[in-house]
């Protein structure tokens, strides 16, 4: 029980367009109370000049050598990065976009749980923060969104939902990043089970 009354903090970023092939979400999931650690480690290994972590501006062998550093760096241990090539690829862009958060964060919740030794009723207590766009604004994705918080298994786990910048969060540009890497495995430039290791 203590689990639940504990806030969880889930950042979602995703790379491409919903509904195109190689569409990815990346996900960080964590203790509030761990949070605001790891946005400082984050912004300790940038130049001081980065206002704002953009994955798609930068190379793959600086985004391994900063995710590597960032591990070296001492991430919480109950934290979760992880990344997911879309799998609902029908409907309109915000219906794909709301399918994909949602089955993100049931995958992230499961880990997390297990991760963190959580067992009973589990979680109940996570604030889905998501990188402000034009879908997860999209009515249709947040009448599906709220859907799901009523009945869909262990996104029922979500109670609060906030679309922000993603210039405003390091966490947010973390997604970023984690949801990117997704595009090496697709394109066969990484190995999965390696990137993940690493």
């Amino acid at each position: 029980m203590a689990a639940q009354n504990k806030r969880i903090l889930c950042f979602i970023d995703e790379c491409g367009t919903a509904g195109d092939p190689g569409f990815a979400l990346g996900c960080v999931m964590a203790w509030a109370r761990d949070c605001g650690r790891v946005d400082k480690s984050l912004s300790d290994l940038l130049e001081p000049n980065v206002n704002e972590l953009h994955a798609e501006n930068l190379s793959r062998e600086y985004l391994q050598g900063l995710l590597a550093r960032f591990a070296q760096a001492g991430r919480p241990e109950g934290m979760i990065l992880m990344n997911r090539l879309g799998t609902m690829t029908e409907g309109t862009a915000p219906t794909i976009y709301a399918g994909n958060v949602i089955e993100t964060v049931k995958v992230a919740v499961g880990q997390f749980r297990k991760l963190n030794r959580i067992r009973g009723q589990g979680l109940g207590n996570v604030e889905l923060i998501l990188d402000l766009n034009h879908h997860n604004t999209d009515p249709e994705f947040q009448r599906i969104i709220a859907e799901a918080c009523q009945h869909d298994g262990r996104f029922k786990a979500v109670n609060r939902i906030s679309q922000i910048d993603s210039a405003a969060s390091r966490l947010l540009q973390l997604a970023d990043v984690v949801a990117y890497a997704r595009r090496w495995v697709h394109r066969g430039e990484a190995n999965a089970k390696g990137l993940h290791e690493t």
